[in-house]
């Protein structure tokens, strides 16, 4: 049985609120209240389903699935955020902003950008699999910034509150040079994030849940218990290797990661 399908049979007018609380912040473009007020602070299960009513409200209106992201990975934005888990959520092909001129003002609420490495998966992985699975698993990795967001007001999150709001996912951006692990140890890499000129973050890639091989690994398991698990083909985002840092209109973010080069995203300057 998966932990959907052990949902309590109490909470389905909860899910149906908070579902309809976070699409109207997105259809209205202004922050909501936390949902924690119907979902309560640690029922995880229920947040995941509101999660997909909106990945299947985005689906019915043409939106393809393309893979997961897993977020609150680095001890640092889990201090940032008071949330001491991780989580994941589903990136749609929308989401996917690499290669544009520069983030449209307006389409985001309230941005912050990390830099993280993404893999693009060349097997199916269920929650069976041990590391050297997940490591074969792997066709390549790329440097990326996922720029997160919220529809919560404030960030003013607990892990409900940011699970069922897609794990605050935004948009992402994947860097042009790709590596294989045969020649790459994504637990050494080390990682430097600009805003404009300015360093705004630092880490390796043992900031992000040790290894991000094991995160990888932690998803592979957590989806598969969900019944949704990751597919070949699927970018995966394994989270931050450093501090997350907001972002304002107009500014340029670069980010380096050894072995695998920059990647960069620019935000147009002006107001919503």
């Amino acid at each position: 049985m998966t932990a959907m399908e052990n949902l309590r049979n109490d909470v389905p007018q909860a899910i149906e609120s908070a579902a309809v609380r976070l699409a109207t912040a997105r259809r209205t473009a202004t922050p909501c209240s936390p949902v924690r007020d119907l979902l309560g602070t640690d029922d995880v299960v229920a947040a995941y389903q509101v999660q997909q009513r909106f990945v299947d409200d985005r689906r019915r209106e043409g939106a393809r699935v393309v893979g997961r992201k897993i977020g609150l990975t680095s001890p640092v934005v889990q201090q940032q955020l008071g949330v001491d888990q991780p989580d994941f959520g589903v990136l749609l092909d929308d989401m996917n902003v690499s290669g544009i001129d520069e983030v449209p003002a307006g389409v985001l609420l309230q941005p912050k950008v990390e830099a993280e490495i993404a893999f693009i998966l060349a097997a199916d992985l269920d929650g069976s699999c041990d590391l050297e699975t997940v490591r074969e698993s792997i066709g390549q990795a790329v440097a990326a910034i996922e720029i997160v967001d919220s529809r919560i007001a404030e960030w003013d999150i607990s892990i409900t509150d940011t699970v069922a709001d897609n794990a605050s996912s935004g948009l992402f951006v994947l860097g042009d040079q790709k590596a294989s692990l045969s020649g790459f140890d994504p637990k050494s890499a080390s990682m430097t994030m600009w805003i404009d000129d300015e360093v705004v973050s630092t880490g390796s890639g043992a900031d992000c849940l040790g290894d991000p091989l094991r995160a990888l690994q932690w998803l592979a398991h957590t989806t598969s218990s969900y019944g949704q698990p990751l597919r070949s083909g699927q970018v995966v985002l394994s989270g931050a290797l450093g501090p997350m840092v907001s972002v304002r209109p107009g500014s340029t973010v670069r980010a380096k990661i050894s072995e695998l080069g920059s990647v960069s995203v620019m935000f147009a300057g002006g107001d919503r």
